[in-house]
Order: C-alpha cells, then sequence, then structure tokens
C-alpha cells in the first residue's frame, strides 16, 4: 500500500517541476537547475550516511548531470564576457569534486560543492529577470 502512495507521490512531485519548467523563463530555468543540483547533493549526502552505495552513486551522477548538462551547457560563451570561462572552470572543478566524493565516500567535497553552488545559487536570484531587462536596454 505504501509502495503505490509513494509512487503516486513521486509522480505528483515530478509532474509539478514538469510544469514549472513548462512556464519558466530563462532565469527561473537556471535557478531550477541550481535548486536541482542541491537536491542531488543532499540526497547523496543522506545516501552516504546510511551507507547505500548505489544510492550515492546515482544521486551524485544527477548532481554531475545537471551542472555538466545544465549548468554548464547553458553558458553564453560569445556574449558572457569572462564570468563564462570562469563559471565553465568552476562547474569542470565541482564535477572533479563530486567523482571524488564518490569514489572517496568524501563527505567534505559534497559539502564543497553544495557550498560553492549556494554562492552562485544565491547571486542569480539576486538577479531578477526585470533587472536583466533594463541591462540589455
Amino acid at each position: 500500500m505504501f509502495g503505490n502512495a509513494r509512487n503516486a507521490i513521486s509522480a505528483y512531485q515530478k509532474v509539478g517541476v514538469d510544469a514549472a519548467i513548462e512556464v519558466a523563463d530563462p532565469h527561473r530555468l537556471i535557478l531550477l537547475l541550481f535548486s536541482g543540483a542541491q537536491a542531488a547533493i543532499g540526497n547523496a549526502r543522506a545516501a552516504m550516511h546510511l551507507k547505500q552505495i548505489a544510492a550515492k552513486g546515482h544521486a551524485i551522477s544527477q548532481a554531475i548531470d545537471i551542472i555538466s548538462n545544465g549548468l554548464k551547457a547553458s553558458l553564453d560563451q560569445e556574449n558572457g564576457g569572462d564570468i563564462a570561462p570562469r563559471l565553465e572552470a568552476l562547474y569542470d572543478y565541482m564535477v572533479f569534486r563530486l567523482l571524488s566524493a564518490n569514489m572517496k565516500n568524501d563527505l567534505q567535497a559534497l559539502e564543497e560543492v553544495s557550498g560553492l553552488l549556494e554562492e552562485i545559487h544565491s547571486a542569480w536570484r539576486d538577479i531578477a529577470p526585470s533587472q536583466q531587462q533594463q541591462a540589455v536596454a
């Protein structure tokens, strides 16, 4: 009985996320990517504490995927000035640290990446879409 409830909750959460993505502007999508990466790292942290190796590896893989194929892939190398290559290098470093965390069960590496993500995420939260539009105008 609880398995079906868990599946229903999981399906509901997925629909909620899918709906949020469909209506999100590019700024909001980046915020969602940061939130997703942080959630995956939180799941990896919990799995590491519980010694659930497969779950830890899956969660770290999710975080790496979000960072590499979401955040890093969204960088505008042509118009991003000097910040784009710096963020690219930082994202590469985060992926390296996550791989290390997975191989060595290194909780400190997870915490380091989480802290780095939070710093950038915080900056993105402070940039309102209306401010971006004013800067372009």
